[in-house]
């Protein structure tokens, strides 16, 4: 058995909301400074809602490697560890709770499936019978990607229950079942291993514990332990703002439109600076959040679809499809539960993009109906004036330009003529009679 811990130092990581990167970044960073520092354990203190599965197993990882005792606490009172948090108090050396919290609910939640509807119950089942097959019944209902997740996820938290020495067969209820228990039902079904009022009192019930740590044996002293809080740095913190969902979103779309921008006007510089910035940001947002791709791929053809009004004559049909896809992508972008766009955000955008559609339509409507000022089209029903005499082709100004003008009759200088239409690029012109209006 190894001596008692010598240091005199604890680390406390306030892990507040849902499980994502950066709380996996956070606690990573924190165990990897403990064990450099040699610190008597890492308290992990919890109430979250669940999270990520992917940022709770390399929380998770880190846990079961660390060299430094890490205990999970689930406080202040009314706190929660549910779903990802159950998972790791679980995987924790010591898993302790206040009064008036709870844990459980570690169904693993799969976004954008439809709900199941039970089934009926027949005229013979009885409330033994459903109990009997409350099990099954649910398990039945899901497709085999559903069974699955949930199978790989009852075999996770059993191998952290058996590696703990905690309640095994409660650790797969709250996988399959989603059952939940209160501090004091889990401290009498073994599922933690204390109960305490506060950090003191938690420090206190640890004093001179004695925990299995990487096959060694270690005893905590932890009566004099200076403690040390941990709060976000700014790297933590700037991963915070750039992982959120909403921010990840709108830096997409900076990027997105200001490469468009730079793309139809050459030289802007700016717009193409800010547009690749911006979607090298998302981007990488967009590596560490759980991104359904049908979604991103709705919102990309959205955005194209809406585009290309500008260059493309649809009525309205490309700009009007291109919005709904935009809409439908948005909403379905996040493939989570506790990670996703914000509703009015999505509406505010769509609207943006709906006026700007709108706009363009009555633009080009507006354009359409206007008088052409410039070009072929522009000259039929003009005046000219004959530069010299002649007699079938010769030469008249328009708009101080010199032309080639056929006639029918002979024209002199001087003399004004009406512009027919235009052949080849020469004039077909006629005289203007005395009594006719200029």
């Amino acid at each position: 058995m190894q001596p008692i811990w010598a240091e005199q130092k604890a680390y406390i990581v306030e892990v507040e909301g849902a499980i994502g990167p950066v709380t996996h970044d956070l606690i990573t960073r924190t165990i990897e400074d403990a064990e450099k520092s040699s610190a008597a354990l890492v308290v992990l203190r919890i109430n979250t809602p669940g999270g990520l599965d992917h940022s709770m197993r390399k929380i998770i990882t880190a846990i079961l490697d660390s060299e430094v005792p890490v205990v999970t606490y689930v406080a202040p009172p009314g706190s929660r560890a549910a779903s990802a948090g159950t998972y790791i108090l679980y995987a924790s050396h010591v898993a302790a709770m206040s009064p008036a919290t709870n844990l459980g609910a570690a169904t693993p939640v799969q976004i954008g499936g439809l709900p199941k509807m039970p089934s009926a119950p027949t005229p013979d089942d009885s409330p033994t019978s459903q109990n009997d097959n409350a099990e099954n019944t649910p398990q039945e209902a899901k497709t085999s990607i559903e069974k699955k997740i949930i199978n790989d996820a009852s075999a996770y938290i059993r191998g952290l229950a058996k590696l703990r020495g905690r309640n095994v067969e409660w650790a797969e209820k709250a996988v399959r079942e989603g059952v939940s228990l209160t501090a004091e039902e889990a401290l009498d079904m073994k599922v933690i291993d204390l109960i305490a009022e506060n950090v003191p009192d938690l420090f206190k019930q640890l004093h001179g514990r004695t925990l299995d740590l990487k096959n060694k044996s270690v005893t905590l002293d932890t009566e004099s332990l200076i403690i040390e809080r941990i709060k976000p740095d700014w790297r933590s913190r700037l991963l915070a703002v750039i992982t959120d969902p909403n921010i990840a979103y709108v830096l997409m779309l900076l990027g997105i439109y200001g490469l468009i921008i730079e793309f139809s006007n050459p030289g802007i510089i700016l717009p193409g600076v800010l547009g690749s910035i911006s979607l090298l940001l998302a981007l990488y947002a967009f590596q560490v959040l759980p991104i359904n791709y049908a979604g991103l791929a709705l919102v990309a053809i959205g955005l194209g679809f809406i585009v290309s009004e500008l260059f493309v004559t649809s009525g309205g049909i490309l700009g009007l499809g291109g919005v709904i896809a935009f809409v439908l992508g948005s909403i379905i972008l996040f493939d989570d539960e506790y990670l996703a766009v914000s509703l009015p955000l999505i509406g505010g955008v769509a609207a943006i993009a709906a006026g700007f559609m709108l706009w363009i339509l009555r633009r080009l409507s507006s354009i359409r109906h206007k008088q052409v000022v410039s070009g072929l089209e522009y000259l039929p029903g003009q005046i000219a004036v004959v530069i010299h005499d002649f007699i079938g082709k010769g030469r008249v100004r328009v708009e101080g330009e010199s032309w080639v003008a056929e006639s029918s009759v002979p024209l002199i200088a001087g003399q004004k003529v009406r512009i027919n239409r235009v052949e080849h690029m020469v004039l077909k012109v006629d005289p203007i009679k005395p009594m006719e209006k200029l």
